[in-house]
């Protein structure tokens, strides 16, 4: 359907939590009894499409999403799709740059302006009957570049750098968009929640295994002796063709992860992720030089807010694995910001 025909009309957030803290089902050291939740946003329209986008959170604070995606939504309801799909930069600038709404900064309202975006966006591709990932990846360099704001990146990536990027590899488009749709995506899983047994982490292990999973992550952080004889566990309960790596949600501050850290080596862990605080670059650049010769590597990007944190811990060869979440950065337009300062500094997009 054109989208010049489509004009959204309503707003519909819903507030879902899920008690995933009956089983201690996602816990880390910092969120000990989790309910899974989320805030959807349904945008309606004058036809029978509707834009649809989901922000993980946590439990408590899902309402605060959930009002923030409203009152965000004030601000396109009556406009059309085709005002979106023209520029799609518009709308980001229009959101995260609102003249009085930008004095909150990042966090909540980053995140629901997150949400509008993403709605918008699978709605565009809803319009064409693509799935957003196709709608995407059609899309041409010079349209992509022109979703991206330039201003506090530049320095990092440059608007000519990553349009080169995207043209130099669109001679493989076809033979990636074939090998993603017969195999998909490489993918790991947490198996190790911290408040589970031994036995039901085993139990889930096994079970992934003979789905074809070879890579595993462990919650850590609390308590040194447990985590180090539960990464012993681990390593005895995989295969060698298996990657197992290590998530202290970020419960160290840095003298303190130096210390934990330096009794993980030799443990053949792939990478450690977030051990310190998800800003704390400068302190990312201080372990990635003290374990420079450890066999593992450092991730992050969870609950980095935006283009900015990610560009100084890549610029800075903080992390050799990128983690965005597409829910807590300002949506598909951060995400290819990210996703090229990525590539330019060959450093691997590993989603949390």
């Amino acid at each position: 359907m054109e989208p010049s025909k489509i004009t959204i009309t309503a707003a519909r957030v819903t507030d879902l939590r899920v008690p995933t803290s009956d089983q201690l089902l996602g816990s880390d050291p910092f969120h000990k009894k989790p309910d899974y939740s989320s805030a959807v946003l349904h945008l309606d329209t004058n036809t029978d499409l509707t834009g649809t986008s989901i922000v993980f959170t946590a439990g408590a604070g899902t309402d605060w999403i959930c009002h923030g995606i409203q009152d965000l939504c004030q601000l396109i309801i009556g406009s059309s799709l085709e005002d979106f799909s023209k520029a799609p930069i518009r709308l980001y600038r229009r959101l995260i740059d609102h003249h009085q709404l930008r004095w909150l900064h990042d966090g909540v309202f980053r995140m629901a302006a997150g949400a509008v975006l993403n709605a918008m966006w699978d709605l565009w591709a809803k319009s064409e009957r693509k799935p957003l990932w196709k709608l995407l990846v059609d899309l041409d360099p010079e349209f992509v570049v022109d979703c991206i704001d330039w201003r506090y990146i530049g320095d990092a990536i440059t608007r000519s750098e990553a349009l080169e990027l995207l043209s130099s590899n669109r001679l493989n488009l076809e033979r990636r968009e074939r090998e993603m749709l017969s195999r998909g995506p490489k993918a790991y899983c947490t198996a190790g929640w911290l408040g589970l047994s031994d036995e039901q982490i085993l139990e889930s292990i096994q079970k992934l295994m003979k789905q074809g999973f070879d890579s595993f992550k462990l919650k850590v952080g609390q308590d040194l002796d447990h985590d180090l004889k539960r990464i012993r566990f681990m390593n005895e309960a995989l295969d060698d063709r298996c990657n197992l790596m290590v998530d202290a949600n970020q419960y160290w501050g840095l003298s303190e992860a130096k210390r934990h850290l330096s009794e993980y080596q030799g443990l053949g862990l792939k990478w450690i992720e977030e051990p310190i605080a998800r800003d704390d670059v400068l302190g990312y650049v201080e372990l990635s030089e003290e374990f420079a010769d450890a066999e593992f590597d450092f991730a992050c990007g969870e609950q980095a807010a935006s283009p900015v944190i990610f560009k100084q811990l890549l610029k800075s060869g903080a992390i050799k694995y990128c983690q965005i979440d597409a829910v807590r950065v300002a949506g598909v337009n951060d995400v290819m910001a990210i996703v090229l300062m990525g590539a330019k500094y060959n450093v691997p997009v590993c989603p949390p």
